[in-house]
C-alpha cells in the first residue's frame, strides 16, 4: 500500500474508530437500563433528541454512501430508542400508579 493509497483510507479509519467509540459510550446506559429497568435519572429530553438526531445521521450516511456514519447511527438510534421506550413505560407506570393512590 503506498502513501497516498493509505492516506485515502484516513477519513475511513477515523469514521470507523468514531463508530466504536459510540456504541461503545451507549452500550453501558442500555445494558444498565435492560437490567435494572430503572430510568428515574434519565432525561426524556436527550434520548429522544439523540435517537432522533442519529435517525437524521443514519439517512445522511445512506445517502452519501458513508458506511461507518450509517452504521454508528444505525446501532446509537436503535439503543437510544430502546432507553427512551423503557423511560417511557416507567414513566407511565408510575404516573398510573400515582393517580390510582391519589
Amino acid at each position: 500500500m503506498t502513501l497516498l493509497t493509505f492516506t485515502q483510507h484516513i477519513p475511513n479509519i477515523v469514521g470507523y474508530a468514531a463508530s466504536i467509540c459510540m456504541v461503545l459510550g451507549y452500550l453501558p446506559q442500555l445494558i444498565h437500563t435492560l437490567r435494572t429497568r430503572k430510568t428515574d435519572d434519565i432525561a426524556v429530553g436527550t434520548f429522544l433528541l439523540m435517537a432522533i438526531g442519529g435517525f437524521f445521521f443514519m439517512i445522511q450516511g445512506l445517502l452519501l454512501e458513508n458506511w461507518p456514519l450509517f452504521l454508528c447511527n444505525l446501532c446509537t438510534t436503535t439503543m437510544s430508542a430502546i432507553i427512551f421506550a423503557i423511560k417511557m413505560s416507567n414513566d407511565w407506570k408510575k404516573k398510573k400508579q400515582q393517580q390510582q393512590s391519589s
